[in-house]
């Protein structure tokens, strides 16, 4: 989850920063449009979304959590399943070579075996490890986008020129309450995907 947050923290960056650019450098041009009004950017142009509470009350987040959660369980059963029988097989070598029942050759033949399961054991524990964070840094994006879409998709109805990002750390460091409207694209974003589901 401090991979979501640094992600989304990067994010929310180069939005701000292109916020600003698209504000400074398209000011002129709606000031030219509207040239007799007292304001330049309509009143309500800008609300914020809680990005965390967001995607964790988002369902499409619970289930791809629980999915995820499910490929980990499973890597771990295989990992141990593996880890169990490389002790397995270190046990019966130990016990052999300290009862003198292996020759030195056949000894030396059995540790280098357990030297290459060790190995494979190494290699498939970090194979896991990194398709799971691999995995999970796609899921992240994924709902990102799917939020980020349905904004931009629905934007009429939310009626603004700016939704931002607001997260513990980010760089909105305060806002008016009063411009959150996390809970109506909350239950919007679960009715879309409920219906998306069925």
């Amino acid at each position: 989850m401090k991979k979501l947050s640094v992600i989304l923290f990067g994010v929310l960056f180069l939005a701000v920063i292109g916020l600003y650019f698209l504000h400074f450098s398209g000011s002129k041009s709606i000031k030219n449009n509207n040239s007799g009004s007292a304001s330049s950017v309509p009143a309500g142009a800008i609300a914020y979304v809680n990005i965390d509470s967001v995607i964790f009350k988002f369902n499409m987040f619970s289930d791809r959590r629980d999915e995820l959660m499910s490929k980990q369980k499973s890597a771990e059963a295989e990992l141990n399943s593996k880890g169990n029988q490389y002790q397995k097989d270190g046990k019966d070598y130990q016990d052999k070579v300290n009862k003198g029942l292996v020759t030195r050759a056949v000894a030396a033949q059995m540790e280098q075996a357990l030297g290459q399961q060790q190995q494979e054991l190494i290699s498939l524990r970090d194979k896991l490890q990194s398709n799971l964070m691999e995995e999970e840094q796609v899921m992240n994006r994924q709902i990102l986008e799917y939020i980020t879409k349905f904004l931009s998709d629905h934007k009429s109805e939310y009626n603004y020129q700016y939704i931002l990002g607001k997260s513990f750390g980010s760089v909105v460091l305060y806002s008016d309450s009063g411009l959150d409207i996390s809970q109506k694209v909350l239950d919007a974003l679960n009715k879309k995907y409920k219906e998306e589901k069925k």
